[in-house]
């Protein structure tokens, strides 16, 4: 079974990505930071990481430009989920290394085709 990591401090999108990730087949773990993502990611390697930007301490693109910068971890897909939809934040993401920018509200059969797409 795919795994998917949810880094969202919103428990109403938290419970949202979760559903329709678990609803296709995904084993879906829920944080609310990227403290608790990065122990996450240590302690087994998702298949695939759904993450906001804005997040209580580090934002979502620091978790991202961690992720892929650092060997071990570089090739997990990262896709952003957030209200930010300028251009500068797409371009950011994209800078950083995420795979896909989705922007809330999220449509759910774009999240799960997006994560079975890169998972």
């Amino acid at each position: 079974m795919k795994k998917a990591l949810v880094v969202e401090d919103s428990q109403t999108d938290q419970n949202f990505f979760s559903s329709h990730l678990k609803k296709a087949g995904f084993s879906v773990t829920s944080v609310g930071s990227v403290e608790e993502a990065q122990e996450k990611v240590k302690a087994g390697k998702p298949n695939v990481v759904i993450v906001d930007i804005i997040l209580p301490g580090e934002s979502g693109f620091e978790l991202c430009r961690e992720l892929k910068s650092q060997e071990e971890t570089k090739n997990i897909p990262i896709i952003i989920c957030s209200s930010k939809e300028t251009n500068v934040d797409k371009m950011w993401g994209d800078m950083l290394g995420a795979d896909a920018y989705l922007v809330k509200p999220v449509d759910p059969d774009e999240l799960v085709s997006t994560a079975k797409k890169f998972a």
